[in-house]
């Protein structure tokens, strides 16, 4: 099945469906510096377009006549970590997303984001969008954790297929959830050779301190060491911070589970950002491995149907 990400950013669900056994055949996204490193990290064409640009973007994309588009439109206007204004701009992306579905019209879509979209008005025009053209839906809220990343990173997921009912693939998101979050020591074992490590909080009032035995928090698109004045949290799980340092960028890239080997170009700001931004490469698997069983069980049931039919 032939796969388009459009805002693919640095590849998570790219590589995550291609994992999956599916033929990803081109990426798109508009940050230059992001489409340097899907470039070198891919064998497929990606093509610079800004996406809000619907109808030439539906022009360029239906030439590589796609079956599924995949994609995380960005979603800083509705992120926690962001201002929460889903009309500062890029929530608007959002809906130009389903504007190129609905003309393009693949049999599958897949759209990607935070859990907060569910309660914008840009998720409500989005999805009239779809059922104007006849697509069902099925979405819900996924923790990474529970689908092999070892991290706590609850997304918003939706699924549409060209004439099918709402909620059609609710089973197949659900049945092959873990049932305990992987950690971070579960994911590397002893590879990063330490038991705490620091992630900067948002706040004082939150800890900072986490060990490998839990998974770890959401990976955000920024990476500051410890200040010196930091205090120990009643939650951290240490009474000194000696020897406690904050993750490589390279350790975030994997903890978003890239491969080791996965290459990042640019600045230290700009590849922090671009992690924190990605889809987990294995989270974007398991989404694309609850897609093929749905498809190989509509199969059988239709094949089994025939039979019945026939005899």
């Amino acid at each position: 099945m032939k796969v388009v990400d459009l805002f693919c950013g640095c590849g998570g669900l790219s590589l995550g469906f291609l994992k999956a056994g599916f033929d990803v055949v081109a990426g798109f996204d508009f940050w230059d510096e992001v489409i340097e490193v899907y470039r070198r990290n891919f064998n497929h064409p990606v093509i610079k377009q800004d996406l809000m640009n619907v109808s030439e973007s539906s022009e360029k994309i239906i030439s590589y006549a796609p079956e599924m588009i995949i994609g995380g439109p960005p979603c800083q206007d509705f992120s926690s970590a962001g201002k929460r204004n889903e009309n500062n701009g890029r929530g608007d992306l959002t809906v130009s997303y389903a504007k190129i579905i609905s003309t393009v019209r693949p049999e599958w879509f897949v759209m990607e984001n935070v859990e907060r979209i569910k309660k914008t008005q840009k998720l409500v025009d989005a999805i009239k969008i779809y059922k104007e053209v006849g697509y069902g839906l099925t979405y819900t809220v996924l923790d990474a954790s529970l689908c092999g990343v070892p991290q706590k990173r609850k997304r918003f997921v939706m699924v549409g297929h060209l004439g099918s009912s709402d909620g059609f693939m609710n089973f197949a998101l659900q049945e092959k959830l873990a049932k305990t979050p992987m950690t971070v020591a579960d994911y590397f074992g002893d590879e990063l050779g330490i038991k705490y490590y620091y992630r900067h909080p948002r706040s004082y009032v939150r800890r900072g301190i986490f060990s490998v035995d839990e998974p770890s928090p959401t990976i955000r698109g920024v990476n500051r060491p410890m200040p010196e004045g930091y205090k120990i949290h009643p939650n951290d799980p240490v009474s000194s911070k000696d020897g406690i340092r904050p993750l490589t960028t390279k350790e975030r890239s994997m903890i978003q589970t890239f491969p080791k080997d996965f290459i990042f170009l640019g600045s230290k700001t700009n590849q922090e950002q671009m992690i924190g931004n990605a889809v987990p490469v294995n989270l974007g698997e398991y989404i694309a491995e609850a897609i093929k069983s749905y498809m190989v069980r509509s199969e059988t049931n239709t094949a089994f149907s025939l039979k019945k039919e026939i005899a």
